[in-house]
């Protein structure tokens, strides 16, 4: 075990310790919801070294990882054999060096198949919904309740809460007009929708 912390703390596996660290942390606030596994940049980056296709902090995280087993596990078998001086230098920088093209390449290979899993975009947000048009899936609509069903342009579908201002006649299987997002009350004002004014309709207006 002596070891093991020894070579997890000492150079070059103390830089992926380090790395480890950070991604332990983040992938733990993910889980309780404080963070976002799509919110690290530098996707153009990781596009370029062959590891995109997935978000960026799933294949920082595969990289860490890899670098590090692969870092400290080669110190500890080797590193006793090397003696000490510019040899056991030379040799650690040597490990850094197989230890980061081992976790490329391995990466490289294990975001292949996590690319339909694990898209590197998220999906629709609520406020791409404003503008589409909802089928209404409750008996009416009012300014205290109301539900309806919106299919955004990737062809999903979404059950969402929805209001309206006036008296219009919103009934289950009607067609409203999803106008604005409510961010406190979490819900949509919809309109009844009319596709002969629609300006997107051809002819219309």
């Amino acid at each position: 075990m002596g070891a093991f912390l020894a070579a997890a703390a000492g150079f070059p596996t103390i830089l992926f310790s380090s790395a480890l660290v950070v991604v332990v942390v983040f992938w733990l606030l993910t889980a309780v919801g404080a963070a976002d596994h799509h919110g690290f940049h530098g996707h153009q980056h990781f596009e370029a070294w062959g590891m995109g296709g997935v978000p960026v902090t799933v294949a920082f995280s595969l990289l860490t990882a890899v670098a590090w087993f692969v870092s400290l596990s080669t110190t500890v078998l080797l590193d006793p054999l090397v003696p000490f001086g510019l040899a056991r230098a030379a040799f650690r920088v040597a490990v850094l060096a197989v230890a980061l093209l081992v976790a490329w390449r391995t990466t490289r290979l294990l975001v292949r198949p996590l690319r339909h899993l694990l898209p590197d975009a998220p999906g629709p947000s609520r406020h791409d919904f404003v503008g589409l048009t909802c089928t209404i899936r409750t008996g009416r609509v009012d300014g205290g309740f109301g539900q309806a069903e919106v299919r955004p342009a990737d062809g999903s579908s979404a059950l969402v809460q929805v209001r309206q201002s006036g008296d219009d006649a919103l009934g289950s299987g009607s067609t409203g007009l999803l106008y604005a997002y409510d961010e406190a009350g979490e819900f949509f004002w919809v309109a009844p929708y009319d596709s002969a004014l629609d300006p997107r309709r051809p002819g219309s207006g």
